[in-house]
């Protein structure tokens, strides 16, 4: 019989062994690696279920008085697109138009109170089931080939990501993403939990921030890995076609001893505790090991990418 698996920030109970942690959303979605992420992934640009709550109960409040959507726009100050836009959930209902419509409709608060529900979530809704057993691990062991991993991101390099979002993030966005990202680096504080990071070479050479701002990205590497639960290795140019360029992963290991995979792309993300899944990625994960520079090596070879800036 599977096991159930409990991850206490959503209360969801999933079965271990024939579940995977994912969202409907459209198939074979490429990953940063280059290859095709698994399907059944929730899609980042599907509108978030808040905007869409809001936007018709709006709708319906507004119709149910006789209040035509004119009116509320020239009450607002708003383009009569505008509000389409909003009741039809494509764009985020404002405070001010949620509020114009309380008072027009005599919605005595109703409406206006959804302005609390609005608010920014701090991770893309594909990745927040991740998150939350991120959040629960005991172990963590990575690849990334592209950037540096989030957990070890200084301030000035997740700022940068952030402003170089596609489509653009408005600065409420950018700000409680930001904030989000810098507390849970925290993660690394507790002692108990092992973490191991294999980032490429490409990962550490491409900068996302000025000169200056990069060598503190990687200082601050160099500061993350002389932790003792902290290890960080290199996988440097010219170890062939190893398991890392078909993209990258996490494992992460539950407070009960068993394995979750996590893979994400461009729109997409998905966790999993398929046995044969888990498996693959576990085997993958050594073989990297084994090219990879070990930890002092890695160490070397990054303190002298920062001497070269």
């Amino acid at each position: 019989m599977a096991r159930s698996v409990r991850i206490p920030a959503y209360g969801a109970e999933l079965r271990r062994g024939d579940v995977q942690w994912s969202h409907p959303g459209r198939t074979g979605v490429p990953g940063p690696g280059g290859g095709r992420m698994p399907g059944n992934g929730r899609s980042s640009d599907e509108r978030p279920m808040a905007w869409r709550y809001a936007g018709d109960q709006l709708k319906r409040w507004r119709e149910a008085v006789g209040v035509s959507r004119q009116k509320l726009a020239d009450e607002a100050g708003y383009s009569y697109e505008a509000i389409k836009g909003m009741e039809r959930g494509v764009r985020k209902p404002q405070a001010h138009v949620l509020r114009c419509a309380d008072e027009l409709c005599g919605a005595k608060g109703k409406l206006a109170a959804a302005e609390e529900y609005l608010r920014p979530q701090p991770f893309p809704s594909y990745s927040q089931d991740f998150m939350a057993a991120e959040a629960e691990a005991i172990s963590l062991c990575s690849y990334e080939s592209e950037f540096v991993p989030g957990l070890l991101q200084t301030e000035e390099t997740v700022l940068a990501m952030l402003h170089a979002h596609c489509p653009p993030l408005d600065d409420e966005t950018v700000a409680e993403r930001a904030r989000a990202r810098l507390e849970r680096r925290m993660l690394l504080d507790k002692q108990n939990r092992a973490f191991n990071f294999v980032l490429s070479e490409s990962a550490l050479k491409e900068r996302v921030t000025g000169p200056e701002a990069h060598k503190r990205q990687l200082h601050h590497l160099l500061d993350m890995g002389a932790r003792r639960n902290v290890t960080i290795q290199v996988m440097p140019y010219g170890r062939g076609p190893h398991p890392g360029r078909l993209g990258p992963f996490v494992l992460l290991e539950t407070p009960d001893h068993e394995y979750m995979g996590y893979e994400e792309g461009q729109t997409t993300g998905v966790l999993y505790s398929d046995l044969a899944k888990v498996s693959v990625i576990r085997q993958r994960h050594e073989m990297i090991l084994r090219l990879a520079l070990g930890p002092e090596e890695s160490a070397a070879f990054i303190g002298k990418l920062a001497e070269e800036l």
